[in-house]
């Protein structure tokens, strides 16, 4: 079984030493009970995000206690929506305490982004809520696992304390089969290192990850001057910068030298738009949908296989004619079926149509 060493690094940047704002970002790195884990957050900046340097804490401390105390739970559970959930649920909860602490008027004093990893035996597990940037490094490059995830403005993004949170999660359960180590970090990092047009990252990650092969404290020291020289000091308004790693010992690394330093740009525009993709199969929608809800409007209430019904001993041109009490608990036994289902469909449809209303507005 490989080894995994962790990191973990975050830096003040010059914007907030500047205006005499405390840092708002927040990492971690532990290991426990046979896990390597790794999370960094970043906490809103704004006026209205009073204490998001609390929130980003709150959430690394969390997230880190429920991957190394419960990640054969969180792994094992198929229902990936459920896994979400509880982290968020989980988040809220602790949170609840500082908003009594702080006598706050809302969760959202307390919002911040997340970005998390952690590793047992051969399984991995990544999630992440907002900007920020994961990486898998391996002997044949670098690759990102989850993307910056930001609004129509890109300085906008999504918190943890957002209502529906759950829904903005990605989550990633992966193998460390082909993998030398991961990266995380929070934007203050990931705008210097990840060209969001073309998908490439800078090769001088490679280098970073591999700083933890001399053990973490020469690591965290080497990481904290890369940070100093060519992040936080590569611009007087600099934002806080986070920068976490995860490493698998004995395993391969990439040749920094020999990693792609230009990418062509993904295709961006054009006529094929998901608004357009959505209007196209909104009337189809409709269509369907009172296509489901009259469907066996028509239907037979009682069918001629029926085993209480049809007389085994008789050919099927002599069926025995059922009593009234009998037909009476089928019609029942029909429509509480053809009801709950029917709930489910429909409760199903609505929601494709609130989201889709809620995205016309916001867009």
């Amino acid at each position: 079984m490989k080894t995994a060493r962790v990191a973990a690094v975050t830096l003040m940047g010059h914007k907030h030493m500047q205006r005499g704002v405390p840092c708002e970002d927040y990492s971690l790195a532990v290991q426990r009970n046979n896990v390597s884990c790794v999370v960094v957050s970043d906490g809103a900046g704004g006026k209205e995000y009073t204490h998001a340097r609390y929130g980003s804490k709150i959430t690394c401390e969390t997230v880190a206690q429920l991957l190394t105390d419960h990640f054969d739970a969180l792994y094992n559970e198929n229902r990936e929506a459920a896994v979400k959930n509880l982290i968020m649920a989980a988040i809220h909860t602790n949170m609840a305490a500082a908003i009594e602490e702080f006598n706050l008027d809302s969760l959202e004093r307390l919002s911040c982004t997340l970005v998390f990893c952690a590793i047992k035996d051969r399984r991995v597990m990544c999630g992440h809520i907002g900007d920020g940037l994961i990486v898998r490094v391996s002997a044949s490059g670098l690759s990102p696992i989850t993307m910056p995830q930001n609004g129509e403005r890109a300085s906008s993004t999504y918190f943890v304390t957002a209502s529906h949170a759950a829904d903005y999660m990605r989550f990633v359960k992966l193998t460390t089969d082909d993998l030398h180590g991961i990266a995380l970090m929070t934007d203050g990092v990931q705008d210097l290192v990840y060209d969001e047009a073309s998908g490439l990252v800078r090769p001088v990650i490679a280098k970073m990850v591999d700083t933890l092969k001399g053990g973490r404290d020469v690591c965290e020291k080497e990481i904290n001057l890369i940070l100093e020289k060519y992040v936080v000091g590569a611009s007087n308004v600099s934002d806080d910068a986070s920068f976490g790693i995860l490493l698998l010992e004995d395993t391969p690394s990439p040749v920094p030298d020999k990693l792609p330093k230009t990418e062509d740009a993904f295709p961006r525009g054009g006529s094929d738009t998901f608004k357009d993709l959505q209007m196209e199969w909104l009337p189809k929608v409709k269509k369907a949908k009172n296509v489901i809800i009259n469907a066996g409007a028509t239907k037979p209430i009682l069918e001629k296989t029926d085993p209480e019904i049809v007389a085994s001993d008789k050919k099927e041109d002599h069926q025995t004619k059922p009593s009234e009490d009998k037909i009476e608990e089928y019609e029942e036994k029909r429509k509480v079926g053809d009801g709950f289902v029917l709930g489910i469909i429909i409760g199903i449809l609505l929601s494709a149509v609130i989201l889709f209303a809620v995205y016309m507005v916001l867009s």
